[in-house]
């Protein structure tokens, strides 16, 4: 590059809806940020998986199955998406290295996914960490970044940009626990305490994991310590073995139940045979007196495998429990943290599921539809946002108009067809981007190659002047 040259700003794909034509002043050119050959850009497809304006929320999520069932959720964490279909708030937070601020990050529409768009506007140009998971039950048992602990000094935030995923169409962020990350809320309501009965689930990555101590989600001590067999009620996903032989080399669902990773049983059970899908529904239950159970799937297709459902360990202190009620993720009890693991969502239930509640949630759950960035570009039928990583603003087509030679320009996300794009395949990683509100291509006014070439959308011409290379 030359000193005179001018870096094309990326931009961030992602999805939107329609308003009417609204005067404005005339766009300036966009040719020195949009796609090219030479861009730095960003893919970030938050398309829908049906027609615009489809949402999730359609059907119950899996809090509101649960709740159907009698065991309704005491809390309810993700980053990905509402896990109630009347949920409309925010999902988390995060915090800027630039400044020290905050914002949070919210659901697009009631009951759907993550609005990634304001993240990536807010962190444009520096780092952020996630700070806060809020709790989207009626609880509000919030995870924050957990404090020091038995076995160590404070955590830290997840990088919150670490891990883009693609759900229902859309691209949102999991959370990525790199040993070191962890939260906790110590002081809780509707947790399980004692010897009370209740469920939990998590999605996970079958391939981020390792053996270290303890890639957890679930019931924990309130003082960050080790209280003994019985304390902990937690999801564990790891390939720690902790009580040989185990079956293969993992990862495995097991229960973290203090001073033990239990595959099922007493500890071992060579019957868990572990999940190494790419994205993973693991599920642990206790009626709390007599009872367990350890459950398995492929979050992307088919149904859960139970692994194992039988008596509490007979080891002493397991049977009662002894739940505290604190939550934990990404750490154990006393905070051992040298763990790694992704976090996409999880529940915790206030009673015991049935196994038919704990199949819907399953079903829902692959409904999602959870892949990796980039893993399936573009997805038909999607529309598609183009977003200025520097403004925020979206690829707009001035006043909705139809004619040949409509001019483009930068304008504030309005919900509209005149900003969706419909990505089109050409060859060898070429597209052409079609507007959907009038089915123009985007274009290169008169194929020019000047710098501040204008670019404008005319009827498709099938030339190389419409045409576009998406370059991560």
């Amino acid at each position: 590059m030359t000193a005179t040259s001018r870096m094309p700003r990326p931009f961030l794909l992602a999805l939107t809806f329609c308003r009417p034509p609204r005067p404005r002043s005339p766009g300036r050119p966009l040719s020195r940020w949009l796609l090219s050959a030479a861009a730095a850009v960003t893919l970030v497809a938050a398309g829908l998986f049906g027609a615009v304006g489809t949402s999730q929320a359609a059907s119950s999520l899996p809090c509101d199955i649960y709740a159907a069932a009698g065991t309704p959720c005491v809390a309810a964490h993700s980053t990905v998406r509402a896990l109630y279909a009347a949920y409309n708030g925010p999902l988390y937070q995060v915090k800027r290295a630039s400044d020290g601020s905050t914002t949070n990050i919210d659901t697009l529409t009631a009951g759907g996914y993550a609005n990634a768009a304001t993240q990536n506007s807010f962190c444009a140009g520096t780092s952020c960490t996630i700070t806060e998971i809020y709790d989207q039950s009626a609880e509000h048992n919030n995870l924050t970044i957990e404090g020091a602990g038995g076995n160590g000094g404070a955590d830290v935030g997840a990088n919150a940009t670490a891990l883009p995923v693609m759900a229902g169409g859309h691209q949102v962020y999991g959370l990525d626990v790199t040993a070191g990350v962890g939260y906790r809320d110590d002081s809780t309501k509707g947790i399980a305490t004692g010897s009370e009965a209740q469920g939990e689930y998590m999605v996970a990555s079958g391939s981020h994991v390792n053996n270290g101590c303890c890639f957890d989600y679930g019931n924990a001590e309130t003082n960050n310590d080790d209280n003994g067999n019985g304390h902990m009620d937690a999801i564990n996903f790891s390939t720690e073995c902790w009580f040989s032989p185990c079956s293969g080399s993992g990862p495995w669902v097991q229960a973290d139940l203090e001073n033990g990773l239990f595959a099922g049983a007493n500890g071992s059970d060579t019957n868990n045979q572990g999940n190494s899908s790419a994205f993973v529904t693991a599920l642990v239950k206790n009626n709390g007196t007599t009872t367990y159970a350890i459950k398995g799937g492929n979050a992307q297709s088919g149904g859960l495998t139970t692994w194992y459902s039988g008596a509490l360990p007979d080891l002493g202190g397991y049977a009662p429990m002894h739940q505290e009620g604190a939550i934990v993720l990404g750490t154990g009890g006393d905070n051992s943290k040298s763990s790694i693991g992704s976090f996409f969502e999880g529940v915790m239930t206030s009673g015991y599921p049935t196994d038919a509640a704990d199949n819907a949630v399953q079903a829902n759950i692959v409904s999602v539809n959870y892949g990796n960035v980039g893993a399936s570009f573009p997805v038909t039928g999607t529309a598609y946002r183009l977003t200025n990583q520097n403004s925020g603003t979206v690829l707009d087509a001035i006043d909705c108009e139809t004619a040949n030679g409509t001019r483009i320009d930068l304008w504030a996300s309005l919900g509209n067809t005149c900003q969706e794009w419909s990505v089109v395949p050409i060859s060898s990683g070429h597209y052409v981007l079609v507007n959907r509100g009038n089915s123009l291509s985007l274009d290169a006014t008169d194929c020019g190659t000047a710098n501040g070439t204008v670019v404008d959308q005319w009827i498709g011409l099938g030339n190389t002047c419409q045409q576009w290379n998406i370059a991560p």
